[in-house]
């Protein structure tokens, strides 16, 4: 994991591709039915997330990015209002890894 004083030298692709991985252990071991380790890695997610939110750059982002969060967060915790699937959340962040794995 990248200590937060560098984590707005990542590119924003890679920012949310980061996101998106602590999305997916989420997912993981929620379907493993370990929701203590599951807890955790949303935790993380979240964590990353806001520094993904507080970085300057992704400023002309900031409407989006804190709809990702609280429809993310409704999704695990709350009653899912925006009626999004683990395949959905899967899809979005799939987007930002492909983007960031493009520019190497």
């Amino acid at each position: 994991m990248i200590l937060s004083s560098g984590w707005n030298l990542l590119p924003f692709a890679e920012q949310m591709a980061n996101v998106g991985s602590e999305i997916e252990w989420t997912i993981s071991w929620k379907r493993k039915r370990c929701p203590e380790i599951s807890g955790r890695a949303f935790e993380r997610a979240l964590e990353v997330m806001d520094l993904t939110i507080a970085d300057p750059k992704n400023r002309m982002r900031l409407k989006e990015l804190l709809r990702v969060r609280e429809a993310v967060t409704g999704h695990f915790f709350f009653d899912n209002y925006y009626q999004s699937t683990p395949e959905s959340w899967q899809r979005y962040f799939g987007s930002f890894l492909f983007a960031a794995l493009s520019k190497r």
